[in-house]
């Protein structure tokens, strides 16, 4: 346990990647919405108006802008971090479970700014001026518990996710990365092909909670493949 505890805090060194680029990246893309929602005003829409709520709150750019970066964060945290964690005693098994518990407290941490920063927004009929920048279809709505839900888990999904590429890196270079993108790729197309026939009745009985639950899934999955990848890994 205690080689866990000392990944989770090898991981927190990263302050500015783990507490502050995910505010600034937020902040940066809701200063462009804003601008963006400033030329549709001076055009003539009309925030309040009805086709002016749905285009802000259809407006997702605010979540890939953060995806790519904790894509990012996610390959680096392994790829960067697991030679030096193996130096000061960490065994792989330990690393990967204190990386997974790392995942899990950014995931919290971005959940909660997100919730703060959508609570402001609703408090002050967004922005006093009707710019819709976290209440938004994607986030949930304005919804608070779905709106931590989907930014949990799909934080937690991005960041193992890149885990898994990264030790796929480690274990096999850049050939590692390559191979896990094709067996996605054969997957996910298989699926579809067996799928599309039932694509109707699977679209009418569809669920929200299908997707946590595919969330979850890709998590574990992700977790021990980067566990099964690091383990005969040789540090280089």
């Amino acid at each position: 346990m205690s080689a866990v505890v000392s990944t989770v805090r090898l991981h927190l060194n990263r302050r500015a990647a783990t507490f502050i680029v995910p505010l600034t990246i937020a902040g940066t893309v809701a200063l462009i919405s804003v601008l963006i929602a400033l030329i549709f005003w001076r055009s003539g829409s009309q925030p309040g108006s009805e086709g002016w709520i749905y285009g802000s709150q259809s407006n997702p750019g605010i979540v890939y802008a953060l995806l790519g970066f904790l894509g990012y964060l996610g390959v680096s945290t392994v790829a960067t971090t697991f030679p030096f964690a193996l130096t000061l005693g960490a065994t792989r098994r330990a690393f990967v479970a204190g990386t997974l518990i790392w995942d899990a407290m950014m995931a919290a941490y971005i959940a909660v700014i997100f919730a703060i920063l959508t609570a402001i927004e609703i408090a002050t009929n967004h922005w006093f001026v009707g710019f819709y920048i976290f209440d938004i279809y994607v986030l949930g709505g304005a919804d608070m518990p779905r709106l931590l839900l989907i930014v949990f888990l799909g934080v937690l999904t991005t960041l193992t996710i890149g885990g898994v590429f990264a030790a796929g890196w480690v274990r096999f270079g850049a050939l590692g990365p390559q191979l896990i993108a094709v067996g996605v790729v054969l997957a996910l197309a298989i699926a579809a092909i067996t799928l599309v026939p039932q694509a109707a009745a699977i679209a009418t009985a569809f669920q929200l909670w299908w997707l946590a639950a595919a969330s979850v899934t890709v998590i574990i999955l992700a977790a021990i493949g980067t566990w099964l990848l690091l383990r005969p890994a040789i540090v280089r």
